[in-house]
């Protein structure tokens, strides 16, 4: 990686995007390595890197925005994607709320590990798949890549920003199933993000739990009936439920177009007041976390949900001038939620009908909450006790409705790289079998 052309490559792109007339403009150009091996079918299989690099720009004139993108970044390749820009532009319609970052001191972000130790990745992943064998024997990996991240950025704009960073990280991503004779689970996977390849991956994130889960799938009852109960999220579960809300009551679209049931809740209760949401990407737990806005702002930890109050909409630099709301001061996905006061069993103990979700399959929700889709490697949960895996099942309720109806949070947590989350239980939600 040739961090000296990449920084020359954003400066000729940036002046190159003056030259043809844009009045403010962005650039930002990345390069690094990726390094993984595989294990397909329960055997080590491939191993290579790759390397990569890029460059994306953004032009405003007129009033009018264009972005263009390339993964190349020899002048010619450069010349042309900020043509494609220009051209772009001149075919928009003007909007004065578009904008770039104003001037701030430049700075280098450091991050991670940037020293790639193949043999102690390598040794833990097959420490791992030796874990796995022992554990859990009706256990098939059907694949599983192991990987080393080195990455450089360099990120400048017409008003003198200039942001660099370089950043190492380790991840571990695994696809696998349940098998018995001639029955078998549905697949699953499970992931972690972590600097120190020594530790054992096996008590990393949730892969136990998520292995000790789907061993119990392999043969799933037949739920018949509907009842109305509770929703056992498990970590990653209520991560994709926090992404859902996020995406359905705040994002840019729907606060711009004031279709969302939350647009006149800012400052108001939406959720339990036991319920926090912090998305902190400075956070320690979180691994090469953003440091840098898509706006090119320094990234900051901020709140979504406090006490059950919305604390902000996560905007864009774009829907906050077009809204007058303020822009979300991040836009990470490093979701941090408090741990309850009750252990999960607790939780479940004083739960009569429920469900454990391991996994949903659904569209993205109705305009006012509405949801509804197939739970995969779920759990019922009968008389304060998980019981019996279920065949796909279908949920639904509504998800304004459901943060408000929360029975508890767990004090576990998962901490996967990206998010450190609880197990989280909440009211109000529809389970229909065939």
């Amino acid at each position: 990686m040739n961090k000296d052309k990449l920084n020359n490559a954003a400066e000729y792109a940036l002046q190159a995007l003056k030259n043809a007339g844009a009045e403010k403009a962005k650039a930002t150009v990345f390069g690094g390595s990726t390094t993984e091996f595989n294990i397909d079918g329960g055997e080590f299989s491939l191993m290579r890197t790759i390397f990569n690099e890029g460059l994306g720009v953004d032009v405003i004139t007129g009033g009018r925005k264009g972005a263009a993108s390339t993964n190349a970044i020899d002048r010619e390749s450069i010349d042309g994607v900020v043509a494609d820009a220009m051209t772009a532009a001149e075919s928009g319609e003007p909007d004065p709320a578009w904008d770039i970052a104003p001037y701030a001191e430049p700075r280098d972000f450091p991050g991670g590990v940037l020293e790639f130790d193949k043999d102690a990745l390598f040794d833990a992943v097959r420490k791992l798949k030796d874990d796995i064998a022992k554990g859990w024997p009706n256990i098939l990996i059907e694949q599983l890549i192991a990987s080393y991240h080195r990455d450089y950025s360099v990120k400048m704009n017409s008003n003198g920003v200039c942001y660099t960073g370089e950043s190492g990280r380790y991840e571990v991503g695994l696809m696998f199933s349940a098998h018995e004779g001639d029955k078998a689970s549905s697949f699953f996977g499970s992931g972690v993000r972590f600097t120190d390849p020594t530790q054992p991956l096996i008590d990393m994130g949730s892969i136990r739990a998520d292995l000790d889960a789907v061993a119990k799938q392999v043969d799933p009852r037949t739920f018949e009936g509907k009842f109305d109960g509770t929703l056992v999220l498990t970590p990653a579960m209520f991560g994709e439920f926090i992404y859902l809300a996020m995406g359905n009551f705040t994002s840019d679209g729907v606060i711009i177009e004031g279709t969302s049931p939350w647009k006149d809740k800012l400052g108001k209760q939406v959720a339990d007041p036991r319920l926090n949401v912090r998305v902190a990407p400075l956070d320690p737990a979180i691994v090469c976390a953003e440091r840098v806005t898509g706006d090119l702002f320094v990234s900051e930890d901020y709140d979504f949900i406090k006490d059950g109050v919305l604390q902000c909409f996560p905007l864009s630099l774009y829907a906050s001038n077009k809204t007058g709301f303020d822009r979300a001061k991040n836009s990470s996905g490093a979701l941090i939620v408090p741990a309850g006061d009750r252990s999960l069993d607790e939780i479940i103990a004083g739960i009569d009908k429920g469900l454990l979700l391991g996994r949903f399959s659904g569209g993205q929700p109705g305009t006012n909450g509405d949801f509804s889709g197939v739970a995969k490697n779920s759990f019922l949960i009968e008389n304060g006790k998980v019981t019996d895996a279920v065949s796909e099942i279908m949920i639904n309720g509504n998800l304004a409705d459901v943060l408000m109806n929360l029975r508890g949070i767990s004090r576990e947590r998962v901490a996967d790289g990206g998010t450190v989350l609880p197990y989280a239980a909440f009211d109000g939600v529809t389970v229909t079998g065939k």
